[in-house]
């Protein structure tokens, strides 16, 4: 065989192994959450990527004293916000000026937040349900419908008065890893019949679930849409104790889902998982 021919084929060798390698090592690869409170999360990709979601921190009664300190939690590259209301939408302008990470939420929040001055077009970027962004190699996030309402509350400074601006729709997260590991945060919702839907066409290992009631499902709305729905190898209830009218708790999550091969993590605020 011609030397050329016999260095292409062995070149084209390395690269196979090479590759082969680097997706073993991906899928041996892990990734860190930490929660806290509501539905605050902090998620540490398989290559170290980090993304943020629903940042409500300083005013949130159930962050640990130390996180609501914005220095504590640490650099970020993307923000997912899932509605424009105070406890998901929280400290996510601040974060994204803070750290230059673009604060992906409903396009109408994103688009009220440039109108508003609050960001700049480039740490505001817009999309909409369905759409799909890949801000690192190996991971994908798509936004998915919710049902809840989003209405950005706003301080004229000119005025001195709270305004309601428009917040866009809400969404719930589909987020792909490198590992192939995926979550679905639902964000605020209610049980809608399209849960189903997402369930068969994402098929998420884990999901955030809101269990508070009165705004979001209670435990018990929340426990059939697991064990209906998507019968996940993991569950986080989520949003809730915040406030007095989120009553639901784990202990009622977890009696309504009775016997379940899910895992359900009862996390406490600050608490670390990984997957």
């Amino acid at each position: 065989m011609h030397a050329a021919i016999r260095y292409a084929l062995a070149a084209c060798l390395v690269a196979i192994v090479c590759c082969f390698s680097d997706s073993a090592a991906a899928a041996q690869g892990k990734i860190e959450l930490q929660w806290f409170g509501q539905s605050a999360f902090k998620i540490i990709t398989v290559n170290g990527k980090v993304i943020v979601i629903d940042p409500w921190l300083t005013k949130n009664p159930m962050t640990p004293q130390e996180y609501k300190n914005l220095d504590a939690i640490g650099k970020m590259d993307v923000l997912l916000v899932t509605h424009a209301h105070g406890d998901h939408l929280g400290d996510g302008p601040e974060l994204a000026k803070k750290y230059n990470a673009p604060l992906w939420g409903p396009a109408g929040l994103d688009q009220s937040l440039q109108t508003l001055g609050i960001l700049s077009p480039n740490l505001a970027p817009r999309m909409g349900k369905g759409g799909t962004i890949q801000p690192f190699p190996g991971v994908k996030i798509t936004q998915v419908h919710a049902e809840h309402s989003s209405e950005l509350l706003w301080h004229n400074p000119a005025t001195d008065k709270d305004e309601t601006k428009v917040g866009g729709e809400p969404v719930g997260y589909i987020i792909q890893f490198e590992n192939g590991f995926t979550l679905y945060h639902m964000g605020d919702t209610s049980l809608f019949g399209d849960m189903r839907l997402i369930a068969q066409h994402y098929h998420p290992d884990l999901v955030m679930v809101p269990i508070g009631g009165h705004f979001v499902m209670n435990p018990q709305d929340a426990a059939f849409a697991i064990k209906t729905y998507f019968k996940p190898k993991h569950v986080i209830p989520m949003h809730y104790g915040t406030n007095p009218y989120l009553v639901g708790t784990p202990a009622e999550f977890i009696k309504a889902m009775g016997k379940t091969a899910t895992k359900i993590h009862d996390m406490k605020p600050g608490g670390k998982l990984e997957f």
